[in-house]
């Protein structure tokens, strides 16, 4: 079952290839999306990278939470579920 990352503190400069060309290093990566505002299309400084498993999903945190990208550290860990809005 695939495992999905959440990837924060993005430099707005960041693009999807150069997100999945990074955590490539660590693991195979399936997908990689950055999320942007629909009304501007700039980045909202955040992200989600799909992988395969656990021990992709470890790997990537382990190697990229707290470290430099674009001159920013990122934040990476397991992504949470969408909570329902009132």
């Amino acid at each position: 079952m695939s495992k999905k990352i959440y990837v924060g503190n993005l430099p707005y400069n960041a693009t999807q290839e150069s997100l999945q060309e990074a955590f490539s290093k660590a693991c195979p990566v399936s997908s990689a999306v950055i999320i942007t505002d629909k009304f501007s299309g700039r980045s909202k400084g955040f992200g989600f990278i799909e992988v395969d498993n656990d021990d992709d999903m470890n790997a990537a945190i382990s190697m990229w939470n707290q470290q430099d990208f674009g001159g920013r550290k990122l934040v990476v860990n397991e992504a949470r579920p969408l909570k329902p809005r009132d």
